[in-house]
């Protein structure tokens, strides 16, 4: 069995230092933290570069505590701490399988942890060196509570502390104040706004003297078509009238028969 907890132990300590140094340095294709930090905000941990480096620092810690099997229990704690965080932020609300996304995996290194907290590191481990005696179904309980509660506990820290941008913002808008009921403006052009200094009496704005322009006239009616041309007006007739008589003499009879012909052949 000393052969078996070393290889758990030497498996999963390994694994859990690559993937705290991912999130710390960008080791072994990480992200490194400002990356995490984000992916972490996006997640609701916040604030997220201060969580990934605690996030990294349990990780790498506790794994290398794993790996050298020094104070084993504790270590078991970060780990498991670390893997709840992960279950409950991201891979819950998808399940148990990984193929969807879901904490399955966590859940067999949750399992891991546990198991070597309470059976022991071996023979092979800094603890059965120091002659440390840290195993058993009680040091193993308490890997798993401490692991839990401190995942509790950084989330009521994070949602109490660090609440959500929007969150913080509705909180922090001041309750409307009643509305007053609003008197309507007079129009611009009969209230003039009074100079500096001015005296009690203002004189009104040229635009409220002027007054208002008159109607344009109306357009005239098109002019009457002149009346048609008279006709042309008939010669005259000259009437030529018989010759004067002159006192004391006596025109012929047949001259005046003439004269009176002509007349009426006209």
């Amino acid at each position: 069995m000393k052969y078996g907890q070393l290889l758990l132990r030497g498996t999963v300590g390994a694994l859990f230092i690559g993937h705290g140094t991912q999130k710390l340095f960008g080791s072994f294709g990480g992200y490194g933290l400002d990356a995490t930090g984000e992916a972490f905000e996006s997640m609701g941990i916040r604030p997220g570069r201060a969580q990934a480096t605690l996030a990294g620092a349990a990780e790498a810690g506790g794994g290398l505590g794993l790996l050298l099997g020094f104070q084993t229990p504790l270590a078991a704690a970060a780990l498991i701490a670390t893997m709840t965080t992960a279950i409950e932020r991201v891979h819950f609300k998808n399940g148990p399988w990984v193929t969807k996304g879901g904490y399955e995996y966590n859940l067999v290194l949750i399992a891991a942890a546990a198991a070597l907290a309470e059976a022991g590191p071996g023979e092979f481990s800094v603890d059965h060196l120091l002659g440390s005696k840290q195993q058993g179904l009680r040091w193993g309980l308490t890997a798993v509570g401490l692991g839990v509660g401190g995942a509790a506990a950084a989330h009521v820290i994070t949602e109490t502390l660090f609440p959500a941008p929007e969150q913080a913002e509705v909180d922090a808008t001041p309750a409307p104040r009643p509305e007053s009921k609003s008197v309507p403006a007079a129009p611009a052009a009969a209230v003039s706004s009074p100079a500096p200094h001015a005296s009690a009496s203002v004189k009104p704005t040229a635009a409220a003297a002027k007054p208002a322009a008159k109607p344009k006239a109306a357009a005239k009616p098109a002019a009457k078509p002149k009346a048609a041309a008279k006709p042309a007006a008939k010669p005259k007739t000259t009437t030529s009238k018989p010759p004067t008589r002159k006192s004391g003499t006596k025109a012929p009879i047949d001259a005046t028969i003439d004269a009176a012909d002509l007349i009426a052949d006209r």
